[in-house]
């Protein structure tokens, strides 16, 4: 349905040029989202997705291990939207911290990612609500260092920002003034509170998804903070007992239509388009998700399976595959003193690893080497290379 646009313009002077910024209208839409014959049958197949994607949690033998890695993919795929050109390596070669020559600035925007994510899901489970509260202190731990470091990290921005192009006057879109940011912001809150009327889950994520990025309330971070805001808006819901959907790859995949779509919401009031993209993607983000775990499962079954041909070997090797699951690019110092075992004891254990087909050896060197388990990542790798041409 085409509601014409859904806000209204207010002509502004900014960087020395008057541009037109664009004040979205509170949520819910009006008219009201028609949720009948398509869309329907779409939400009732996300809702069914989702909850096979949950039941997945209680297969996992230990799902922090595999929520280490894919918070980590995750925030990978939401950077590299923003124009980052890590990959999920690079990202666990810098938490190693053993190992020079990473893309630091742009792993760094990945690594505030993961601490930014755990962090808003910790404070839900401490019972915070979803609020502008939390928004800024997320916002904060998100542009807490490196390149985002300077621009007011954890605060609503107080001057002028615009999406696309050099400046206003060419930029793609011109979000609401600064002294319109506050009143939008709040009337989101209200409605992430079902005020002033309760919508199905994901209807609401999604146009709430819509509604930030138009705000664009902070001066930087906001894609990765909207896209965060759907995994937040479905744990704190406990339509998801871990969060275990991310939309990053599907709308990188996707992200042509994705930018046409939330423009065509602003311009035409065409939500029912965009809703209709979003529940597909939760469709198929769920469907691959759950085909991840089961392989994932699979791999972990095999390669137990070889540990146990081992024999005596077989028990520090075990603690080593334990390990690589959650750092499956590890090095002998450290692994030995976070295990807690000699370094003959860990050179060992990786060298049977390796001499089984589980993990291989990653520098080519005697000293100082670094071993990858390398099926594991490329399962979860699937999909998380680097854009090319960033937007």
């Amino acid at each position: 349905m085409k509601r014409k646009q859904i806000g209204y313009y207010e002509v502004i002077s900014t960087v020395g040029e008057k541009c037109k910024a664009f004040v979205p209208q509170p949520l819910p839409p009006v008219p009201p989202i028609q949720i009948d014959g398509k869309l329907r049958d779409l939400l009732d197949k996300a809702m069914i997705a989702l909850g096979r994607l949950d039941g997945m949690a209680g297969l996992l033998p230990d799902p922090s291990l595999f929520l280490y890695m894919y918070i980590r993919k995750e925030a990978v795929l939401s950077s590299q939207i923003e124009g980052t050109q890590s990959s999920l390596t690079d990202l666990l070669l810098f938490e190693d911290k053993e190992t020079p020559g990473v893309p630091v600035d742009d792993v760094q925007d990945v690594s505030n990612y993961v601490a930014a994510l755990q962090y808003g899901l910790e404070r839900l489970k401490k019972g915070m609500p979803l609020s502008l509260r939390l928004f800024r202190e997320i916002h904060g731990v998100l542009l807490s260092k490196g390149r985002g470091s300077k621009k007011n990290p954890g605060e609503f921005r107080r001057s002028q920002n615009w999406i696309g192009g050099s400046r206003p006057g060419n930029a793609r879109f011109v979000p609401p003034p600064p002294d319109k940011v506050m009143e939008c912001m709040g009337a989101l809150e209200k409605f992430l509170h079902d005020q002033p009327v309760k919508l199905p889950l994901l209807i609401k994520a999604a146009l709430a998804h819509v509604q930030f990025e138009t705000i664009h309330p902070f001066l930087d971070g906001n894609g990765r903070l909207g896209r965060l805001l759907i995994t937040l808006m479905l744990c704190e819901a406990r339509a998801l007992t871990l969060p275990m959907l991310y939309l990053s790859l599907y709308f990188k995949v996707n992200r042509q239509d994705y930018y046409e779509l939330l423009q065509k919401v602003r311009t035409e009031g065409d939500w029912e388009a965009w809703i209709e993209f979003f529940l597909n993607g939760v469709i198929e983000t769920s469907v691959q998700a759950v085909k991840t775990i089961k392989r994932l499962l699979k791999l972990f079954d095999d390669d137990l399976k070889k540990i146990e041909l081992l024999g005596r070997a077989s028990g520090s090797a075990l603690r080593l595959l334990s390990y690589m699951q959650k750092h499956p690019i590890c090095s002998i110092m450290k692994t030995s003193q976070e295990l807690r075992l000699s370094v003959p004891t860990v050179t060992a254990s990786l060298i049977h690893l390796q001499k089984a087909g589980i993990i291989k050896e990653l520098t080519g060197k005697r000293r100082n080497r670094q071993f990858i388990y390398d099926r594991y990542i490329k399962i979860l790798n699937e999909g998380a290379e680097p854009i090319m041409e960033s937007r």
